[in-house]
C-alpha cells in the first residue's frame, strides 16, 4: 500500500467528494498508476510526456480495444488534477505532470483548465423518450407485456409495482436518480381528495447536486403508484424481514423519535445503544438516510422508501440494473428475430436510462407550458409578453423544476435541439383538451421527434400489431 496515496484518500479534498466521485476517481487513478508501473515509474515520478502517452493510448491507439470518449478523458483528467494538485501543495512531487492553462469560464471569469482537456467532449448526453414511448417501455420492460400488448403468460415481475412507481416518479418529476432514489416515506407528497394533477414536495439539500433544497412536483398518478407499492409489496417485504429478525441483525439503526417542522426540519433518533442524536433533515446524506427507521405495529420499519426483496434499502445506483434489464427485455420482445444483432441504426425497441427520464420530463414540460401559455389562456402577443415578464417564460419554469443554476444550462444541455422549433404552429393542431395531457399530445411529440435528433418515439415498427394500445 502506498502511504502517500493513503494520505490523499484521507485528505480534506478527497473526503469532500461524493461517494460516486470517489469511486470513479479512484478507478481512474488506479488505471494511470498501472500504466506508470509498467514503465517502471511511481506516480510521483510521472512527467507531462507520460500523461500525453497515456492519453494517446486511452483515446486514439488502434491496439486499445476500448478507447474512451472525450468526456470520459476529461473526467479522468479531473481525477489526476485533484491528486497532483494536492501532492504539489504538500511537496510530494517536484513537478505536476498535468499542465494547466488559463481560459474563460461561462460567466467570463478566468479559470485554469488542463492543457490536455479534450475539445470534442459532448457537454451532455441528451436522451429523450416521448410520453407514449415511455408507456410502451414500462409495459414491456417492467410489466412483462408482449409485443401484442398483452401480459406474457407466466410472467413474474420482481417488485414490479416498485419499479413502475419509481420510473413514473422520475418521468413525472424530473428528479435525478440520487434525488428520487433516496426519498424517505414522509417526503412523498400526500394526495388529497379532489386534489389536482400535480403535488409539491421538497428535496433535501444534501442529496441534490447543488446541495440546495428545492421544490419538486410529481404527478398524482405517480403518487398513486407509490401508495400502491407501499401498501402491497413494500409492506410484504417489511413484514417478512420483521418475522425473520433481519432488522435485529443490523449493527446500525437510528430509530426516529421525532421529525420537527419548520423551515429547517430536524430528525431526532435513538440508536441501538440508547444514545440519542439529531441532525437537520437537509444535511443527511443518502447513506445516513438508509439508517433511519420508525417504530411500526410489528417492530422497526425502514423510512427509506424503496426497498429490496429482503426489506432493506435499495441503493440509488442499483436502479441502473433495473433499467438495464428492462432495456434488454424490450429489445428481445420488440425486435423481430431476423433483425437481432443486425444493423444498429434499425431500432425497434425503446432504450431508457434514469437520466433520460429527467430529459423527457423537461421536454414534456416545455411543450405543455408553451401550450398553456399560448393556447389555453388565449393570450395575444402583448399579453404573452406581459405574462412572461410577470411569471417567466417556459424555459425559466423548466429551469426551476430541474434545479439548474442558470437558464442557459437548461437551454444548452437539455432542450437546445427543440429551441428553434415552431411550437405554437405545431401545438395549434393538438386540440384544446388538457385534462390528460400525455395522450392528447402524442401527435405533437411525434412531430417533434421527426424533426429533432435524439428523441425516441414509437413508429409503425414499434407499435403492437394487435391488442393493447401503446
Amino acid at each position: 500500500m502506498d502511504p502517500l496515496l493513503s494520505r490523499y484518500g484521507q485528505s480534506r479534498k478527497f473526503r469532500r467528494y461524493t461517494v460516486e466521485t470517489k469511486r470513479n476517481y479512484a478507478t481512474d487513478i488506479a488505471l494511470f498508476l498501472s500504466a506508470l508501473w509498467r514503465r517502471g515509474k511511481s506516480w510521483t515520478e510521472a512527467t507531462e510526456q507520460d500523461l500525453n502517452d497515456y492519453e494517446d493510448w486511452r483515446r486514439y491507439a488502434v491496439a486499445n480495444p476500448m478507447p474512451v470518449t472525450g468526456s470520459k478523458w476529461n473526467r479522468e483528467l479531473a481525477a489526476f488534477v485533484g491528486l497532483y494538485t494536492w501532492a504539489s501543495q504538500q511537496g510530494f512531487v517536484r513537478r505536476n505532470p498535468v499542465l494547466m492553462r488559463e481560459a474563460r469560464g461561462r460567466s467570463g471569469e478566468v479559470i485554469r483548465v488542463p492543457e490536455q482537456r479534450a475539445i470534442d467532449a459532448r457537454p451532455s448526453n441528451v436522451h429523450w423518450l416521448t410520453p407514449r414511448t415511455w408507456r410502451r417501455w414500462l409495459d414491456v420492460g417492467l410489466r412483462g407485456h408482449t409485443r401484442e400488448g398483452l401480459p406474457e403468460p407466466g410472467w413474474v415481475g420482481r417488485l414490479e409495482d416498485r419499479n413502475v412507481a419509481f420510473v413514473r416518479t422520475l418521468t413525472s418529476s424530473g428528479l435525478r436518480l440520487g434525488e428520487g432514489g433516496s426519498l424517505l416515506t414522509f417526503e412523498v407528497p400526500t394526495r388529497r381528495l379532489g386534489g389536482g394533477r400535480y403535488y409539491r414536495g421538497k428535496i433535501a439539500a444534501q442529496v441534490t447536486r447543488s446541495k440546495r433544497q428545492r421544490t419538486f412536483y410529481v404527478a398524482s398518478d405517480a403518487i398513486g403508484e407509490i401508495e400502491s407499492y407501499r401498501d402491497s409489496s413494500r409492506a410484504w417485504v417489511v413484514r417478512k424481514a420483521q418475522r425473520s429478525g433481519r432488522y435485529d441483525w443490523l449493527r446500525e439503526m437510528r430509530l426516529v423519535t421525532e421529525v420537527t417542522r419548520g423551515l429547517r426540519p430536524r430528525v431526532r433518533w435513538r440508536d441501538r445503544s440508547g444514545a440519542v442524536g439529531e441532525r437537520e433533515l437537509g444535511r443527511l446524506t443518502w447513506q445516513e438516510r438508509t439508517l433511519l427507521f420508525e417504530e411500526g405495529p410489528h417492530g422497526p420499519e425502514p423510512l427509506w422508501l424503496w426497498l429490496n426483496e429482503q426489506g432493506l434499502p435499495f441503493h440509488p445506483h442499483s436502479w441502473e440494473g433495473v433499467f438495464r434489464t428492462a432495456n434488454q427485455r424490450c429489445e428481445r420482445v420488440l425486435t423481430p428475430p431476423e433483425h437481432l444483432r443486425k444493423d444498429p441504426h434499425q431500432v425497434f425497441a425503446p432504450y431508457a436510462t434514469p437520466h433520460s427520464a429527467r430529459h423527457s420530463h423537461a421536454l414534456f414540460m416545455l411543450v405543455v407550458l408553451n401550450h398553456l401559455m399560448d393556447q389555453r389562456f388565449g393570450l395575444t402577443p402583448e399579453e404573452r409578453r406581459d405574462f412572461r415578464l410577470l411569471y417567466g417564460d417556459p424555459w425559466l419554469m423548466v429551469q426551476n423544476l430541474l434545479g439548474h443554476a442558470s437558464r442557459d444550462t437548461t437551454v444548452r444541455h437539455y432542450l437546445a435541439p427543440v429551441a428553434d422549433l415552431q411550437l405554437r404552429s405545431m401545438l395549434a393542431t393538438a386540440g384544446d383538451a388538457m385534462e390528460a395531457p400525455m395522450p392528447e399530445l402524442d401527435a405533437v411529440f411525434a412531430r417533434i421527434a421527426r424533426e429533432s435528433e435524439g428523441i425516441q418515439d414509437l413508429d409503425a415498427r414499434m407499435l403492437p400489431s394487435a391488442g393493447g394500445a401503446a
